[in-house]
């Protein structure tokens, strides 16, 4: 189901890139001369030239993000032109469509086997990381697999799951990658502990208020193997908090 979706919108994101690129190719004029456009030289000297280069550095963009590292530029001017001027074509509307298509598989299943390796390698490194971790000095260990250490100790009550607690807290990866932090923010915030991932919720329940407190969260704990698209948290990855409980809010 979800390869269906990626190339439903693989093919209709081509679809678009393809149109921008015939209409990017109508208003340069594109003629059949064989000189390259790198080596062509272009003078933008009217809204038309400036629209077009705009719209082809759009379409290149575009068409990079799709997979495409490599054109064959004459092949594609040569099929822009055949449209154009009702030339016979060297592949029938058919089979470009289903060469697309079969491009659009492979692309989907190389980016599956890539981010596969991507969240095996993340949970390996930090399976190395939590058991090296767990021998230094002052770290403690949950049942669950949390680890934290203390820095500084309150003397207040301890938060219930259900509690609405106010805190800092400045999240890392295991590489130091800063990935949120209020403290950079300059504000706390506030939340509700049963509406954060589980090591959130389990751990700061173990600290009084008054406490700051490092965690070391499994990814099972945290965002596990399908974090938030495109963030720069990735799958199966180790987070790092360090959380200052200031109170307890009802």
């Amino acid at each position: 189901f979800e390869a269906q979706i990626f190339i439903k919108n693989y093919m209709k994101n081509l679809r678009f890139i393809l149109v921008a690129m015939v209409a990017a190719f109508a208003l340069s004029a594109c003629n059949s001369q064989k000189e390259t456009a790198s080596n062509k030289k272009v003078s933008l000297t009217n809204e038309v030239d400036s629209v077009s280069y705009a719209l082809g550095f759009n379409v290149a963009s575009q068409v990079k993000t799709q997979g495409f590292s490599e054109i064959n530029y004459d092949a594609l001017a040569k099929a822009m032109m055949d449209v154009y001027e009702d030339n016979d074509l060297l592949m029938s509307e058919v089979l470009c469509g289903q060469t697309l298509q079969e491009f659009s598989q492979k692309a989907y299943q190389k980016q599956m086997e890539e981010m596969q390796a991507g969240s095996d390698d993340n949970l390996k490194e930090g399976q190395d990381f939590l058991a090296k971790n767990r021998n230094e000095e002052g770290i403690q260990e949950t049942e669950s697999g949390i680890q934290y250490k203390v820095i500084t100790q309150g003397t207040g009550p301890k938060p219930k799951a259900t509690d609405k607690v106010e805190v800092h807290y400045h999240g890392t990866l295991i590489d130091g990658t800063v990935f949120d932090s209020s403290v950079e923010r300059g504000e706390t915030i506030e939340f509700g502990l049963n509406q954060v991932i589980a090591g959130w919720t389990e751990g700061v329940q173990l600290m009084p208020v008054g406490s700051k407190y490092k965690f070391f969260i499994p990814s099972e704990l945290a965002y596990g193997a399908n974090p938030r698209p495109g963030g720069p948290i990735g799958p199966n990855m180790v987070l790092i908090f360090e959380i200052e409980l200031f109170d307890i809010v009802e």
